[in-house]
């Protein structure tokens, strides 16, 4: 994988794309609602279907959003994780960004709280 040339910002190269493969697969799992009753019943044997790494499922399991997308994870994939324990698109946003939901909506939306 070559190193990221945006500070903070991980590239999706094709190297990073290949090593998420099975992170992908799963979030885009998740738009068959059978699926998704699924994962909501037991969320690790969910993972486990896929032959995730342990440090795939530890970023799942704590829906570290960062280190999803750090480890391969398509953001537009990613974000069918969402749809099963709803957060709202500004809080995984904020979380990107290493903010706090009320900093992200004020300094990046411009929304006064």
């Amino acid at each position: 994988m070559t190193e990221d040339r945006i500070p903070d910002t991980p590239l999706l190269d094709r190297a990073r794309q290949l090593r998420g493969y099975r992170l992908n697969k799963m979030a885009m799992g998740l738009g068959d609602p059978a699926n998704r009753a699924a994962f909501k019943a037991d969320e690790r044997a969910y993972l486990d279907r896929f032959g995730l790494s342990e440090e795939e499922r530890r970023a799942v399991l704590a829906r570290d959003w960062r280190e999803m997308i750090r480890l391969g994870g398509n953001l537009f994939f990613i974000l069918k994780i969402s749809a099963v324990d709803p957060i709202r698109i500004t809080e995984i946003g904020a979380h990107q960004a290493g903010m706090d939901h009320e900093t992200f909506l004020r300094e990046r939306l411009g929304k006064k709280g």
